[in-house]
């Protein structure tokens, strides 16, 4: 994997979100997106690292959703 396709998923997982407007699931977001285990997991992690995403957990499941600075 080129780390160029790591970026091009980052920003395919964040629009996803964004236009989703609420936060998802890992399996949510792959179904959403098409992307296989390893692929959002990058992209995840890139977006992370910037300070994208932010993580929660409700009724036992781990969230993922866009940093909104509101």
């Amino acid at each position: 994997m080129k780390k160029n396709d790591i970026g091009t998923n980052a920003g395919l997982v964040w629009r996803t979100l964004y236009y989703k407007g609420t936060k998802a699931t890992f399996n949510d977001l792959m179904k959403e997106t098409g992307l296989t285990a390893i692929d959002l997991s990058s992209a995840i992690g890139w977006l992370a690292r910037e300070d994208k995403v932010v993580f929660t957990q409700e009724n036992g499941e781990d969230n993922i959703d866009i940093y909104r600075d509101c």
